[in-house]
């Protein structure tokens, strides 16, 4: 009797080829790089913590307005 499930591809190079580094890992380190070269700041004061969350908030709702409209042109709901 066959297997109904198809036969499995073996790679024969899988033993020693490095482990292919994807894109969120290496963007993740390319910006551990950039965040480790910026000097640490002097006076971080109420001021500057509400601009960065103000900041962190309006990149998130402008990426996911962005994100919502790339979706309905792509649905053809525009």
């Amino acid at each position: 009797m066959r297997s109904p499930l198809p036969p499995q591809k073996v790679n024969s190079n899988s033993g020693n080829m490095a482990p292919k580094l994807e894109l969120p890992y290496s963007a993740a380190l390319v910006w551990l790089v950039f965040v480790s070269l910026i000097p640490p700041a002097e006076a971080y004061d109420a001021g500057d913590a509400l601009a960065l969350l103000l900041g962190t908030v309006l990149a998130v709702v402008g990426f996911c307005a962005c994100l919502g409209w790339y979706a309905r042109r792509r649905n053809g709901q525009l």
